[in-house]
C-alpha cells in the first residue's frame, strides 16, 4: 500500500512539472526565427550566425526580464528622474545621484508586471497603433486598402487598423508577433524621429532609417503604456472634479428644491425627512438627473469631455508639439550661420556655400525631426580635453599627434585640430577613415549630460558663442552649463531635452482637465441663476444663496484639481 502511495505522489509531481512547463511557455517561444533575431538585434543583444532556434530563444529568455519587464534598468539618471516626475514622485538630490535608488523607485511605480508584459506581446495588434497619429493611421489603412467608413474619426480608424493587422501581415508575407519594417513603410524618417522625440527617447547617433525603426519598435510598448497612463490620469482628474463639483453644488440646494426635483423624477420622499436624509436620497438617485438642475449641468460638461478623452489627448499632444516647434524656432533663430550649416551637414542635407542665413534657417526648421545620419566635424563639439587629446594621439595624423602633445593647449585649439584631422580622414577614406569612425563609435562621454560640468566658464562661453548665444553679464556657471546643455540637445535632437516634450504633453493634458472644470463651474453658476429667476420672489433669497455657493464650490473644486495636477 505504501509503495502505491509513493507511485501516486511521484505521478502527481511529474504531472505538475509537465503542466508547469506547459503553462510557463513564454510568448516568444511561438515567434518565427526571424522575429527572435529581430528582437535581439533591436535590443543590441549579440547572437551567433548561424544559430539554431533554441539558442535564439535562450538569448531572448535571458534578456526578456531586463529589456521588456523592467526596461528602465537600461535608463540613465535623467530618464529615471523624468519618469518619476511624470508619476508625481519627488526625488531628492542624493537619490538622483544614486541610480540604484532611482531604479528601485521606478520599479515601484512601473506600468505593468512581467505577466502583463507577456500578455501584451501575445496580442500586438491591441496596442501597437495606440501611439500613432491620426494621419499615420489613415496612411496605413490607405496603403493596405482597408476601408474606413465616413466620417473617418480616430477611434474608427484605430479599430479598423487593429482588426485588419494580422490580415495585412499575411497579405504582405510578413510576421506579426514582433513586426518588421513593413509596419512603418508609410512613416517618413521625420515621423520616426518625431515619435522618439515626443516620447523622450534619444534618437540613435549616428542614425539610419533601419536604426530609427528599430528604436521605435523597441519602445512602442512603453509609448503605448505612457499614453494609456496619461489618458487614465486625465479622465480620473475630470471624474474626481465632477464628483466634487456635483456634491458641493447639491449641498447648496434648499430642502424645497430637493423635494421638487425628487417629485419631478418620481422619487418617493418620506414625510418629515430631515435635510441629511434628503441629501442622501438625492445622491442615491443622482443617476436619474434629467438636466434641469445645477449638478447635472456640471456633469454634462464633464461627461462630454471625458467621453472624448482620446481625442482631447491628441489635441493636447498637437498643442505641445506646436509649443516645442515654436521653442525650436526661437532658439535656432539666434544660431550662427556656421552652426546652422553644421546642423544640416550632420543630417546629410546639402548646403550651398552661397546660402543666406534665412535660407539656412528655413532648411533647419524644415528638418527639425530629421535624425543625424553620421559623424561630422561637429561630433567633437562636446568632447572633454582628455577625449580630444586621446583622439588626436591615435588618429594617425602627424599634425594631430603633435597638437595632442602641445603643453597648455586650450580646448578650442584641440577641437580645431580634431576637426581638421577628421576632415582630412573623411576626404582620404580607406583604413584611415575607418579607424577614425571606429574610435568615434566607442566614445560615450559626449552624450552624457554631466559633460559640461567639467568645463571652465571660458570654455562654456566659447561654446555658447559658437551658437550665437549672448551670455548675460554676471551669469553663474550653473546657468552656463544649463544653456550649453540646452543648445547641445537642440543641435543633436531637435528638442531642448528628449524627456521635455513628453512632460509638456502631460502638462497640456492637465490644462485640458482644468479647462473642462471651468466649463462645469460656469454651467453651475448659469443654472443656479436660472433657478433663482424661476423660483420667484418667495425663494429668490435662497436661490441667490445657492448661486453664491455654486460659485464657491466650483472654484474650490477647480483649485483642488489644479493642486493635484
Amino acid at each position: 500500500m505504501k509503495f502505491f502511495s509513493q507511485l501516486l505522489v511521484l505521478g502527481l509531481a511529474a504531472e505538475a512539472t509537465i503542466a508547469s512547463n506547459w503553462f510557463s511557455k513564454s510568448v516568444y517561444n511561438k515567434w518565427h526565427e526571424t522575429e527572435l533575431e529581430r528582437w535581439l538585434s533591436d535590443h543590441n543583444v549579440p547572437y551567433p550566425t548561424p544559430a539554431d532556434r533554441k539558442d535564439l530563444e535562450n538569448l531572448v529568455k535571458d534578456n526578456w526580464q531586463s529589456k521588456v519587464a523592467q526596461p528602465y534598468n537600461d535608463w540613465d539618471n535623467t530618464q529615471l528622474t523624468s519618469y518619476l516626475k511624470l508619476k508625481g514622485v519627488e526625488t531628492k538630490d542624493t537619490a538622483a545621484a544614486n541610480k540604484d535608488g532611482l531604479v528601485a523607485q521606478v520599479k515601484n511605480y512601473w506600468y505593468e508586471t512581467e505577466d502583463k508584459a507577456d500578455d501584451a506581446w501575445a496580442s500586438v495588434k491591441d496596442w501597437i497603433f495606440d501611439s500613432w497619429t491620426e494621419s499615420q493611421l489613415k496612411a496605413f489603412c490607405d496603403k493596405h486598402d482597408i476601408p474606413v467608413p465616413q466620417p473617418r474619426k480616430r477611434d474608427t480608424i484605430l479599430q479598423k487598423a487593429r482588426s485588419n493587422y494580422e490580415t495585412v501581415a499575411k497579405k504582405v508575407g510578413e510576421t506579426a508577433s514582433y513586426p518588421g519594417n513593413w509596419l512603418y513603410e508609410t512613416w517618413s524618417e521625420s515621423d520616426l524621429k518625431e515619435f522618439l522625440d515626443s516620447n523622450g527617447i534619444p534618437a540613435p547617433q549616428p542614425s539610419s532609417r533601419d536604426k530609427l525603426i528599430a528604436s521605435v519598435r523597441r519602445n512602442a510598448r512603453i509609448a503605448s503604456l505612457k499614453m494609456a497612463d496619461m489618458q487614465a490620469s486625465m479622465t480620473k482628474s475630470a471624474s474626481d472634479a465632477t464628483q466634487t463639483l456635483s456634491d458641493q453644488l447639491l449641498d447648496s440646494w434648499s430642502d424645497s428644491e430637493i423635494k421638487a426635483w425628487a417629485d419631478k423624477n418620481g422619487i418617493r420622499v418620506p414625510q418629515g425627512s430631515k435635510r441629511n436624509e434628503l441629501l442622501a436620497i438625492a445622491r442615491k438617485h443622482r443617476a436619474q438627473l434629467t438636466g434641469d438642475n445645477v449638478s447635472d449641468s456640471a456633469k454634462s460638461a464633464f461627461g462630454a469631455a471625458t467621453s472624448s478623452a482620446n481625442n482631447q489627448y491628441a489635441k493636447a499632444s498637437d498643442d505641445a508639439q506646436l509649443m516645442a516647434e515654436d521653442a525650436f524656432n526661437q532658439v535656432t533663430g539666434t544660431w550662427s550661420e556656421s552652426r546652422l550649416k553644421a546642423y544640416l551637414d550632420s543630417r546629410g542635407i546639402p548646403v550651398p556655400q552661397t546660402s543666406k542665413k534665412d535660407e539656412l534657417l528655413a532648411a533647419v526648421r524644415l528638418n527639425r525631426h530629421k535624425a543625424a545620419t553620421g559623424w561630422s566635424a561637429w561630433t567633437f563639439d562636446t568632447w572633454t580635453l582628455e577625449n580630444l587629446k586621446a583622439y588626436l594621439a591615435s588618429s594617425g595624423n602627424k599634425a594631430a599627434e603633435k597638437a595632442s602633445k602641445q603643453t597648455g593647449a586650450t580646448r578650442e585649439q584641440l577641437l580645431s585640430a580634431a576637426q581638421a584631422a577628421y576632415a582630412e580622414a573623411s576626404k582620404t577614406g580607406g583604413t584611415s577613415y575607418a579607424s577614425v569612425t571606429s574610435y568615434l563609435a566607442k566614445q560615450t562621454d559626449a552624450a552624457k549630460d554631466s559633460i559640461f560640468d567639467t568645463w571652465s566658464e571660458s570654455e562654456l562661453k566659447n561654446y555658447l558663442d559658437s551658437y550665437g548665444f549672448k551670455v548675460p553679464q554676471g551669469s553663474t556657471k550653473n546657468q552656463l552649463v544649463a544653456w550649453a546643455r540646452n543648445q547641445r540637445n537642440y543641435f543633436q535632437y531637435g528638442t531642448t531635452t528628449p524627456q521635455g516634450t513628453l512632460w509638456a504633453k502631460l502638462q497640456n493634458g492637465a490644462q485640458w482637465v482644468l479647462d473642462q472644470l471651468s466649463i462645469g463651474a460656469a454651467a453651475g453658476r448659469k443654472q443656479a441663476s436660472y433657478q433663482a429667476e424661476k423660483a420667484g420672489d418667495s425663494v429668490k433669497e435662497g436661490a441667490t444663496y445657492a448661486n453664491n455657493r455654486a460659485g464657491e464650490a466650483a472654484q474650490n473644486a477647480y483649485d483642488k484639481v489644479k493642486e493635484e495636477l
